[in-house]
């Protein structure tokens, strides 16, 4: 993988990481698309410890929302009352939520790794998203909302979010939909949902940085992937901000469209090819 190539990977991570349009499945077919001979494994690890540019986004973005949950849990485990405060409360539901995706994760490695070295797979799984997409966004013009996230909604979207481990079905699509459907508020599901990120993207990347360690040429593909994650973290900083002020007042719809045409587009390549 050259620099070059980092750059433009680093970029399409930060930019469809938090937009529900799946930062796995570009980073499948953004490469196939450009016919990049890269080395499977090398690129696997590199998706994934790209992750921790977006991380590191969306733990500055969040960091005074971060602070007051962390204080509130331990305030909530020193009194005795983990669910009294507000916060504290939040944290647990993000814990709760975490806990199915951390589980297909364990359970579905090898899956996940076969998936992502199939385009049609994931072009496939992008349509999903699409479908996904358009039946919240007119399931929650219907549902009476609330801003609260309680355990209900928490495990609707960490069920979401397990199924997102597969390339093409978009984390923050599948989740945001699972808190539409739950009847959450959207700018309560996207907040929620970038929240409830940080702890399955600190997992897969720590796990990643295990499978480094063991690469031969580790120091060889350590400037690339440094590369690829300032990349995506300035540019998923920005991407943040924009989809949660956009969101105040727009539609889903547009990425649903998104996800089916290059998904149709990446089919009709496969077997033009």
């Amino acid at each position: 993988m050259t620099f070059f190539q980092a750059i433009i990977l680093g970029i399409v991570q930060g930019l469809t990481e938090f937009l529900p349009v799946s930062s796995s499945a570009h980073l499948v077919l953004v490469p196939f698309l450009l016919n990049w001979k890269l080395d499977p494994t090398q690129a696997f690890i590199f998706d994934v410890l790209v992750q921790l540019g977006t991380l590191a986004a969306v733990i500055v973005f969040f960091r005074k929302d971060l602070l007051a949950i962390i204080q509130g849990m331990l305030r909530g485990i020193k009194d005795k009352e983990p669910l009294a405060d507000a916060d504290g409360r939040l944290g647990w539901m993000i814990v709760l939520a975490t806990i199915p995706a951390g589980l297909a994760g364990l359970f579905l490695k090898d899956k996940v790794e076969a998936a992502f070295n199939s385009p049609v797979a994931t072009a496939v799984m992008l349509f999903l998203t699409a479908l996904l997409l358009t039946c919240a966004e007119i399931w929650s013009k219907r549902a009476h909302q609330t801003d609260q996230v309680g355990p209900r909604e928490a495990v609707v979207m960490g069920l979401f979010q397990a199924a997102s481990i597969f390339p093409g079905i978009s984390r923050s699509g599948a989740t945001i939909s699972g808190g539409l459907f739950s009847g959450l508020k959207r700018q309560a599901t996207a907040r929620f949902s970038f929240l409830m990120s940080i702890p399955i993207m600190l997992a897969a990347g720590l796990l990643a940085v295990l499978d480094l360690v063991k690469m031969p040429s580790v120091v060889s593909v350590l400037p690339v992937v440094l590369v690829g994650f300032v990349a995506a973290a300035v540019i998923g900083y920005l991407a943040i901000r924009w989809f949660l002020d956009y969101l105040k007042s727009k539609s889903l719809f547009p990425f649903a469209l998104y996800c089916a045409v290059l998904s149709i587009v990446v089919i009709f390549v496969v077997y033009a090819r």
